[in-house]
């Protein structure tokens, strides 16, 4: 009877998520008839418009007095906007990924892309060795997969599918026709990882959301907590960490920046340390941030307080405190009689 209650929940599911694959699917074809500068604004126009009328908005805009209490509301406020703008143009652009990303090296006319670091990612992909790269959700995050892809860096990509199914089949679709290697986040996704590298590959992680079983960092000025994945894996194999961003220039163009190796801090055995090594991640993202706030994604509950790990005091020091306590109760008692 159980069985069969759960065969008809996922059939209802299906059927009541198919209204919504025609509608995601639909937007899709409209914005490949538009092209990529005219979706891209279309995308944006929607987004600014919905945005600040969404729940989300309000997380947007406590992230941002939160991180920048320096500003002034109605800097705040632009930024937030700024921030939905940049999340229209970046979904719109999913039906033009293989299109927008038309780097050349040796082209004598600019194109789209521009890319810093070029020699960084050719020394990534020539050195034989495997490699980790962290990024961040900005500018439009998806680029850095297609060029790896296109210039012959054996990597994958792990990726967040979006909430809503109609929407992660086709990001899904787009994301395998476009990129190398992809690993979705999930139950046994961290063995996948593990493996890509064992094989000398390549590894590429957005770093820059909540996650819950993470190690704590300080992130903007408040401690928030970070997936430790790459840290581990740099201990585990001492590999290069390199981290990528990319910035949307004005004129539907892009550039994507591929830093040197990070010095990671290491313990007294020479090892990486964990939350060091994130630590100094999370700190060039804050950077990437602070340089760009309109560009990254603010909606996110990237803080939060009640699921950081609680200061428990070391057995010694709470026996020390109990028996001062006593002492104090009992020069109090005595001092009484």
């Amino acid at each position: 009877m159980l069985r069969l209650k759960l065969r008809l929940y996922r059939a209802l599911s299906r059927l009541a998520g198919l209204p919504m694959v025609f509608v995601v699917r639909a937007l899709f074809a409209l914005a490949r008839l538009l092209g990529p500068a005219r979706a891209a604004a279309a995308g944006a126009a929607i987004a600014r418009a919905i945005g600040p009328r969404l729940p989300s908005h309000r997380t947007a805009l406590k992230n941002l007095r939160q991180s920048f209490p320096e500003k002034s509301e109605a800097e705040i406020a632009a930024i937030a906007l700024g921030s939905w703008d940049n999340l229209g143009r970046t979904g719109a652009e999913y039906a033009h990924l293989a299109e927008i990303f038309d780097y050349d090296p040796a082209a004598t006319k600019a194109g789209r892309i521009e890319v810093e670091g070029i020699e960084h990612f050719f020394g990534l992909r020539d050195d034989g060795k495997p490699g980790l790269i962290f990024s961040a959700h900005l500018g439009n995050w998806e680029l850095p997969a297609i060029c790896a892809a296109r210039f012959g860096l054996e990597a994958s990509a792990v990726f967040r599918p979006p909430n809503s199914p109609a929407a992660a089949q086709l990001v899904q679709e787009v994301r395998r026709a476009t990129m190398g290697g992809l690993t979705a986040a999930g139950p046994g996704a961290a063995f996948k990882m593990q493996g890509v590298v064992e094989r000398g590959g390549h590894l590429g992680m957005l770093v820059d959301q909540h996650f819950t079983r993470g190690v704590v960092v300080d992130f903007l000025g408040h401690p928030a907590l970070v997936n430790p994945l790459l840290a581990k894996l740099a201990r585990h194999y001492d590999c290069p960490v390199h981290g990528v961003r990319v910035i949307r220039l004005p004129g539907d163009r892009f550039r994507l920046e591929l830093t040197p190796a990070l010095t990671l801090p290491r313990d007294a055995s020479g090892a990486v340390d964990v939350q060091g090594a994130m630590q100094a991640m999370t700190d060039v993202i804050a950077g990437w941030v602070r340089e760009h706030p309109e560009q990254w994604l603010w909606m996110h509950r990237r803080w939060r307080p009640a699921m950081l790990p609680k200061v428990r005091v070391p057995a010694p020091a709470v026996q020390a405190s109990n028996a001062q306590a006593s002492n104090v109760q009992a020069s109090n008692v005595q001092a009484s009689s």
